[in-house]
């Protein structure tokens, strides 16, 4: 009897660790990503030349509108988006699907972009330099770090002249609000792109946003006044 037992339980131990089996294996397909899409990548992953292009014509506008955000030159954006779509349809069979297939072409066209900003010797810690006087590097006044919702509502509204506003900006300012606010990076996300720590990132966002906002004040008096 006992030994009955004992091979009962021992049946419901290994039932109990094929079910869990199973069900890691359903949630590792469960998190790949299902793109409205998927047949024309699996397509591109064969070499099909027509997949490509039509991959192309989907995705071409936003990535070279993402790039352009960053370098701020249409020429060099366009440049960098055809490069980046040949990086992409050559490292293809690296897409894994765990995110959408956008956000992983994003990701090529922005490091690209970047890259090349690095070429020009662009210092991802500029945005310091136009530090307040007297201010210490990497703290913010304690009211900076309550500003409220009403910020946030405030530049959402306005985002067309924001757009043209962001692109004024010195490039340590319009990159990190471009990321943020255009592109939808959170700060860790950010300081990985840029190689910085997250306290960094949002230290700079926060000045980024200031001299956003006191931009579009100097607009907005001169279109009033």
């Amino acid at each position: 009897m006992k030994v009955a037992q004992r091979t009962e339980k021992v049946n419901f131990i290994g039932s109990k660790t094929n079910f869990e089996s199973s069900f890691m294996q359903k949630e590792k397909h469960q998190a790949l990503y299902q793109n409205i899409h998927q047949d024309i990548i699996d397509r591109c992953k064969k070499g099909e030349q027509k997949a490509q292009f039509q991959l192309y014509k989907l995705y071409y506008k936003a990535m070279y509108n993402t790039s352009y955000r960053i370098v701020n030159d249409r020429m060099e954006a366009e440049d960098i988006m055809q490069e980046a779509f040949l990086k992409a349809f050559d490292k293809i069979e690296t897409y894994s699907g765990r995110v959408s297939f956008g956000a992983w072409l994003k990701r090529i066209v922005i490091n690209h972009s970047l890259d090349e900003l690095k070429k020009k010797k662009l210092d991802f810690e500029s945005v310091d330099s136009y530090d307040r006087p007297g201010e210490v590097r990497g703290e913010e006044p304690e009211e900076e770090e309550k500003e409220g919702q009403d910020d946030e509502n405030q530049i959402t509204a306005q985002i067309g002249q924001i757009r043209e506003t962001i692109n004024e900006l010195p490039e340590g300012y319009r990159i990190v609000l471009s990321l943020y606010l255009l592109e939808g990076y959170d700060h860790e996300e950010i300081a990985e792109i840029l190689n910085l720590s997250s306290s960094t990132s949002r230290s700079q966002y926060t000045r980024a946003k200031q001299k956003l906002k006191a931009e579009l004040a100097k607009k907005n008096h001169t279109q009033n006044g």
